[in-house]
């Protein structure tokens, strides 16, 4: 393993992503163990992605008291058919949520008739269960959830919100298999915002694959702004990027 800091984010690179999944699956388990030692929930925020599968697996197979957590999902699009494989809240519902017993596990509804309403409904039950965890990744554009550049906002007024999905979020989908085509993508989704992620005392974002090493470049060597959305990761206090041999590849001898 290679690891390094830069600014307030630890950076951890694995020669494959078994490992990085091993290894950030024992991370979180040890952290939500040591907090369960200190209150009676845990509640955490996961990421539904591809980049998450290698996390998942190892995460299932952890001892911890899952009873006690309480689990919340960062977006989900707009307008999909309710048991498609491709909503956020199907995926990590076949990967995690029916993995292990939850306290209580808590999903964004996409198809809600009011998205307003429902974007104000999970904002209170993110309130009531103040988030101890989030887990994440990075998009290929920089996003974190669906806050692509151009919605994201540091300062964001509101947790959740209705957003528009750029061009290269939306072809992101069709080149990590889950839509054919992407016409099949939706153009909207909801999605909790960046202060909403941010705020979580521990952050924990999983990227391997090739894919995203130009992401991971402009991640830890452009300026911290919400025009690149994961910069703002090297702020956060308690955050740890975890990266496969590919998602590393372009960085170079002043990082390493």
């Amino acid at each position: 393993m290679i690891e390094f800091i830069k600014n307030r984010l630890s950076v951890k690179i694995f020669e494959n992503r078994n490992l990085m999944g091993e290894a950030v699956a024992t991370a979180v388990s040890e952290r939500i163990n040591e907090l369960l030692s200190k209150q009676p929930f845990v509640n955490i925020i996961f990421g539904a992605a591809p980049s998450q599968n290698e996390f998942f697996q190892a995460l299932v197979k952890k001892d911890v008291e899952w009873s006690r957590l309480n689990a919340f999902h960062m977006d989900e699009y707009i307008g999909l058919d309710a048991d498609a494989p491709q909503g956020f809240g199907n995926f990590l519902k076949e990967r995690l949520f029916d993995k292990v017993s939850f306290n209580t596990v808590n999903y964004i509804d996409g198809n809600a008739g009011d998205y307003k309403k429902e974007c104000l409904r999970y904002t209170a039950l993110l309130n009531k269960f103040e988030t101890d965890i989030v887990c994440l990744g990075i998009g290929e554009n920089t996003h974190l959830a669906f806050n692509d550049p151009h919605v994201a906002n540091v300062d964001d007024p509101y947790f959740v919100k209705r957003v528009d999905l750029d061009l290269q979020c939306r072809t992101q989908q069709v080149n990590d298999g889950c839509f054919k085509e992407l016409n099949e993508v939706p153009t909207h989704a909801l999605t909790l915002t960046l202060p909403a992620l941010l705020k979580a005392p521990y952050a924990f974002c999983t990227v391997p694959g090739e894919k995203k090493a130009n992401a991971v470049l402009l991640t830890l060597s452009e300026h911290i702004t919400d025009n690149l959305p994961s910069t703002l990761l090297r702020i956060h206090e308690n955050a740890i990027l975890y990266l496969d041999d590919q998602s590393s590849a372009l960085l170079d001898n002043k990082f390493l």
